[in-house]
């Protein structure tokens, strides 16, 4: 995190003196330890803050409090979590060593802070109660659902309690309905009408009648803010009576007519202080007489205190303070209503205060708030590498888009930032728009550019940034000529970012080496792609962006895949996993992504009990120590070990689940979810489902071939050849196999060995299909000597019965003997033994099966009826149950899947194939 700490924000606030007893909401509070969460929700001024710190008072043996108040700034994925962590360290010293460890570290990520502080608090002893008050100013979907994360996986001994305003958007349901969930609302937190009397007469010392307090408990509903409110102003009041009596109105109008009041009874200086100061977030003495002019801050503060002017104390020392929340914003409003003029010049006070305190987050805050950007932009500037580097895009964003645009085109260090922060989230949208902007001023130091005020000078604070602009602005319009296709485009613009990039400038070297990989791998030119994103990583690496460079290893690791070299994808995961794993108990973002890769080599081998292992552990760090991509790839990987269990129904249940949680990025897509599901389908008979999705993509077995759809085109031919066997249109396969020959062709030519292996496995389907043994074997044959070099094991064994018997042809002899029979063993299927039955999707009744076994027989339709006692009408709704599941389109076509399936007796079937065979 940019900036230092706030330490008064981890303190606990002080216990007000003469506090009323709450005993009810106290012993509520006790169950804290009994609970998942809970949950502190009210309107302002109802007291949440009160009772959690009255409660938190009290001593607990064996239990700590992790304190943490919350303002807007925090609503930053780096920020909050680096604050949340302070705070578990504040309690307890020795916790949070790993999550620490990783903040520090030269590029931290929100992703791996979280799942390695949800190991971290695992290891903690005794009760640790973690409070988040004023949790209403948090945002961010990144911060809520890191937070859902980590409630989700916090250990028995940690006690979130989450105090605001409103509920936060979390699934608060879920943990109701599990009765997970403690709950204080503001109809508990009211004042009842002891408590209010209590308050009146103990703590403000009125002696009020038991009809007053009624009446002000009663028109205060028990709102513990507007009752305070009154007892202020009915001090020194000889008309109590009175003032009870005029009391009225909804709550903005009390508040409002009762600060008035409060104000009123002020002496001058002490009403002029609480107005100027109202601006401020937190205050303490020296800062108060920064923004005052004064030279009392501190004795003013203490002395509000001692009076309970709805000052909040942060510390124990008396040196931070903040106003309660609600009489801050009326403050404000009546300092705008009187003296609009003098607010930019307390916040610009402010900002130059905290600049002098070396707090530059809160001078570019006030710098804002006071309407001065060219202040805030010449605070920003020095500030984004820091920032970036922390990784609190959230924060450089939101104070971007707060500055005019005609101060950030006067600046061009910040218009490329802002371009770097568009496409950080993905957009091209006004990208080049500002790249323009920027490279105007490189041309021309002198003159106003195009789009820029007539006069208008160049603005330089950060000149290192400056140094590196060439070089960034040809980064990012290789990027957008990635995004548009053009890959000549690519290449030229990330060569010359590449020349312009100094040797010391990782991330400006790193960057478009990336990009000319991708460029590379896109135009089919495998070996070039590796290379440049093998010098990307490097880069990358010693700039310390080890996160980023986990990144780089998919792609490697994917390319060397299609190019069949399983050992050499395995080595880069596993080299990757190390850098992002350094032993310190910390894990980077990324480390997750490399055990879903590690667990796809393996499980292609056929160590399926490795493959468990690997995506266990990637799901134990959790979803947030990865990169946004993992989630699909670890649905996918787990799919395919799904099948490889004969669990269908669960494999494409998380094959559409990895499609509706598909992020894409920059990387080609050469193995779409679609295209995974329908080649599964395929396998299992249901070739109409996967014969539709080829027609969606707009597939034909005549189109010109795309490197980057070879593998829908091999699943086209594969739902072909399932086709074929279903319902035997002999053109359909003569498609696939010329299809295929030109694949496997074409893949041979680019090096893609891999897809050279997934060809021939299909190509020895289709003509087993066929029925043409040698050019089976002959295709078979050469798929296994291929598989052999690098242990493929899953892509032929996940065919089953139908490679079976091929198989058992090539295991007799030949050189390709060894292989075969080692597949047969993972098969399950030894010599002589029966092939193992692919299963439905959606099994057949038992009154289908009937059907589906007279189907065999020479029995017409109404025969089939009489011997069911049924109607003619409902054997044929039977019949297209059984054409649907089966995937099957006629009588002949359901025997025969039939068949294959094992639901045909043993007796029957030979009988059942003759009268097929006679129709």
């Amino acid at each position: 995190m940019a900036g230092p700490l706030i330490e008064t924000k981890l303190h606990v606030p002080r216990r007000r003196r003469a506090l009323v007893p709450r005993p009810r909401l106290e012993e509520r509070l006790g169950r804290v330890t009994e609970s998942a969460l809970t949950l502190v929700s009210a309107p302002a001024g109802f007291g949440k803050t009160t009772v959690l710190t009255q409660w938190l008072s009290a001593p607990a043996e064996g239990r700590s409090v992790a304190w943490l108040s919350l303002d807007e700034r925090d609503d930053d994925p780096m920020v909050f979590w680096t604050y949340v962590v302070a705070a578990v360290r504040t309690a307890v010293p020795e916790a949070a060593a790993g999550a620490l460890a990783l903040l520090q570290s030269a590029q931290p990520s929100p992703d791996a802070v979280l799942a390695t502080l949800a190991n971290d608090l695992s290891a903690t002893a005794g009760h640790l109660v973690l409070v988040l008050d004023d949790f209403h100013v948090i945002e961010s979907p990144e911060v809520l659902d890191g937070l859902a994360f980590l409630l989700e996986h916090l250990p028995p001994q940690v006690h979130p309690v989450i105090a605001g305003r409103a509920d936060p958007a979390l699934h608060l349901a879920r943990w109701r309905a599990g009765g997970d969930l403690l709950e204080i609302r503001a109809a508990d937190l009211r004042f009842t009408a002891g408590e209010a009397a209590t308050y009146l007469n103990g703590a403000m010392g009125l002696a009020l009648t038991a009809d007053d307090v009624a009446a002000l408990e009663g028109r205060t509903e028990g709102w513990i803010a507007a009752l305070q409110l009154a007892a202020l102003s009915m001090q020194g009041r000889d008309d109590v009576a009175g003032f009870i009596g005029g009391f009225a109105g909804d709550d903005r109008y009390v508040v409002d007519y009762l600060v008035e009041e409060v104000l009123q009874r002020q002496p001058g200086d002490v009403r002029g202080f609480l107005l100027q100061t109202s601006v401020l977030g937190r205050l303490t003495g020296p800062l108060c007489d920064a923004v005052t002019g004064g030279d009392g801050g501190q004795a003013t503060l203490e002395a509000l205190d001692r009076g309970n002017l709805f000052l909040v104390p942060l510390d124990d020392r008396r040196r931070w303070y903040r106003y309660h929340h609600l009489f801050a914003d009326v403050l404000q409003v009546h300092l705008r209503a009187e003296r609009p003029d003098v607010v930019p010049d307390l916040h610009r006070r402010a900002s130059a205060w905290f600049e002098r305190s070396g707090d530059h987050v809160e001078a570019v805050e006030h710098a804002l708030a006071g309407g001065d950007p060219a202040r805030a932009a010449d605070l920003v500037e020095p500030a984004l590498p820091a920032l970036l580097r922390a990784r609190q895009e959230a924060t450089v964003r939101r104070w971007l888009e707060a500055l005019p645009d005609e101060v950030i085109r006067v600046r061009p260090v910040l218009g490329v930032a802002y371009a770097g922060a568009l496409m950080v989230r993905g957009e091209v949208e006004g990208v080049e728009a500002r790249l323009q902007d920027a490279e105007r001023w490189l041309e021309t130091t002198t003159a106003s550019p195009p789009g820029t005020a007539p006069g208008a000078e160049m603005v330089v604070v950060d000149d290192a940034g400056f140094r590196r602009l060439p070089s960034a602005i040809a980064m990012y319009r290789a990027g957008q000529a990635l995004l548009r296709g053009d890959v000549a485009g690519t290449v030229a613009h990330a060569r010359t970012a590449l020349d312009l990039a100094t040797d010391d400038d990782h991330l400006g070297r790193g960057g478009p080496a990336g990009l000319l990989g991708l460029a590379y791998w896109t135009s089919g030119d495998l070996e070039a792609g590796h290379r440049w994103y093998a010098e990307a990583a490097a880069a990358l690496e010693r700039g310390g962006y080890l996160s980023d460079v986990t990144g780089c290893a998919i792609a490697l690791a994917d390319i060397r895949t299609t190019q069949g070299r399983l050992g050499d994808a395995l080595r880069t995961y596993e080299q990757a996993l190390q850098l992002v794993t350094p032993g310190t108990g910390a894990v980077l973002r990324g480390a997750a992504d490399m055990h879903v890769g590690i667990a796809a080599v393996l499980l292609e081998r056929g160590d399926l009990e490795g493959a468990r292992r690997h995506l266990a552990t990637s799901s134990d760090l959790g979803e947030h120590a990865d990169m946004p991509q993992n989630p699909y790839r670890s649905r996918v990987v787990t799919a395919r070990l799904r099948e490889a269990e004969g669990d269908l129904h669960g494999a494409l249940a998380l094959l559409d689940e990895a499609q509706r949680r598909y992020v894409g990025d920059y990387f080609p897509e050469v193995r779409p979810v679609a295209a995974l599901r329908a080649r599964t389908l395929a396998r299992h008979g249901r070739w109409v489902d996967a014969v539709s999705w080829a027609e969606e993509r707009g597939l034909s077995v005549d189109d010109d071939l795309d490197h980057l759809r070879e593998f829908e085109y091999v699943t086209l031919a594969r739902a072909l050849v399932a086709r074929y066997a279903a319902e035997g249109a002999d053109h359909m396969v003569s498609g696939a196999l010329a299809l295929l020959q030109r694949l496997v062709l074409a893949a041979e030519q680019g090096g893609r060995t891999g897809s050279v292996l997934d060809v021939l496995v299909v190509q020895a389907l289709a003509h087993g299909a066929r029925g043409d043994r040698p050019a089976a074997l002959a295709a078979l044959r050469r798929a296994l000597t291929l598989a052999e070099r690098q242990g493929h094991v899953r892509l032929l064994v996940d065919e089953g019965v139908l490679l079976a018997d091929p198989l058992r042809a090539v295991a007799v002899e030949g050189p390709a003997s060894g292989s075969a029979r080692h597949l047969l063993a993972a098969m399950g299927t030894g010599e002589g033994a029966r092939p193992p039955r692919p299963h439905l999707v959606d099994p057949l009744s038992p009154r289908e099966l009937e059907v589906l076994r007279m189907l065999g027989t020479d029995l017409d339709g109404p025969d089939i009826a009489r011997r069911l006692f049924v109607s003619v009408n409902t054997v044929r709704t039977h019949t297209k149950h059984v054409y649907a599941k089966l995937g099957v389109t006629n009588r002949r076509a359901a025997v025969r899947r039939g068949a294959e399936l094992g639901l045909l007796s043993p007796a029957r079937e030979g009988a059942a194939a003759a009268v097929v065979a006679d129709r």
